[in-house]
């Protein structure tokens, strides 16, 4: 919902500002999917605002849940006639385990992760985003309109949205303005209301968006897909390393940590025969040991496609060697875990997602 047009429409039409808040906190707060359920607004104001205004700015095309009934991904048209996809990924107690902090309720945290960009322009070589190309940048109002969708379908059961991560599609920092709205939003006191530690930023390693979002004096979550020791390996699947190779990369990030003393995640996708031999594991511990705010998440490979080719881009790292870099890593003092991957089914875990498969 465009929360500028709201305020335009309620006052330019003789109502106060007390409506405004009223209005926003029903979209926001109280989670209404049509005007006709504010019924703390008078009848006139919910017949003006249901004419002129949509609640989102996104439909709704299609929705597939995981096998294991853990994710849920939904394919959404923007109004220009766009595709782009967000997930929710459902952490019950039962199924995962992890070191987060779970919610109030017996479910467990409910996460969200939401598209900033239809489309990517960084081309990283293991994700299906990337092979997209960049349309668009997405507003603030369309990337919170992912969270509300979900916040909507978990009311209906009794549940909430615990957590945000921009880790859909596209590049954060790319949209670095409409990103950092969105988040405002999400954390006002008035409206959702969702904390700040519960909402992550990943980037592929935009150094300028890092240093720029390390002023933001912000308790958001940072992470960085990484995915390769050295610059050799790291330009070969990742073009943005042309651009920030480590050697500008990691003071940014160490600086980042100094403003900040907030910790960082590092995502390590395993790539078979690529970047997960043993020597790339002690490059690794090496880049990454001595900052105890450091921490690593290895990551499966989830298979992504060639255009126009029946073979996978990559292969997934056997487990016995996924296992065999966690303990290198391990025993070289370094903070790391193995990430529990969600919607791999459905296209819809790290890496797959593209708006065009439902």
């Amino acid at each position: 919902m465009n929360n500028e047009q709201l305020e335009e429409i309620i006052l330019k039409n003789g109502f106060s500002a007390f409506r405004v808040k009223q209005a926003k906190k029903s979209v926001f707060a109280r989670l209404i999917a049509d005007w006709d359920e504010a019924s703390d607004l008078p009848a006139d104001l919910r017949g003006l605002l249901k004419d002129k205004i949509a609640i989102s700015e996104i439909a709704p095309i299609a929705r597939e849940e995981s096998a294991k009934r853990d994710a849920i991904k939904t394919l959404f048209k923007t109004h220009d006639g766009f595709f782009i996809e967000a997930v929710l990924m459902k952490h019950d107690r039962s199924r995962h385990t992890t070191t987060a902090p779970f919610s109030a309720f017996a479910g467990g945290r409910r996460t969200v992760c939401v598209s900033s960009q239809v489309g990517c322009a960084m081309n990283c070589s293991f994700c299906a985003t990337g092979k997209l190309g960049f349309q668009r940048n997405l507003t603030a109002n369309e990337i919170v309109d992912q969270v509300l969708y979900f916040a909507r379908w978990l009311k209906d059961k009794k549940e909430a949205v615990t957590n945000v991560v921009y880790m859909g599609m596209g590049e954060p920092f790319n949209n670095y303005d409409n990103v950092m709205e969105s988040v405002r939003i999400l954390n006002d006191k008035d409206g959702f209301n969702l904390g700040a530690r519960h909402i992550s930023i990943s980037t592929c390693g935009v150094a300028a968006g890092i240093e720029k979002f390390a002023d933001e004096k912000s308790q958001v979550n940072l992470a960085i897909s990484l995915h390769a020791p050295n610059d050799e390996i790291r330009s070969k699947i990742m073009p943005v390393n042309l651009a920030y190779p480590l050697k500008k990369l990691m003071p940014a990030i160490a600086d980042y940590v100094e403003k900040t003393r907030r910790k960082v995640m590092f995502e390590y996708i395993l790539l078979g025969g690529v970047n997960d031999s043993d020597k790339c594991a002690r490059e690794l511990a090496e880049l990454i040991k001595g900052n105890k705010l450091f921490h690593i998440n290895l990551i499966k490979y989830h298979q992504t496609f060639a255009k126009d080719s029946p073979l996978p881009t990559f292969r997934a790292s056997p487990k016995e060697q996924m296992r065999r870099f966690f303990d290198i890593l391990k025993k070289a003092g370094v903070s790391c875990t193995f990430r529990v991957s969600f919607g791999e089914d459905i296209a819809g875990a790290c890496g797959q997602l593209a708006g065009n498969r439902i």
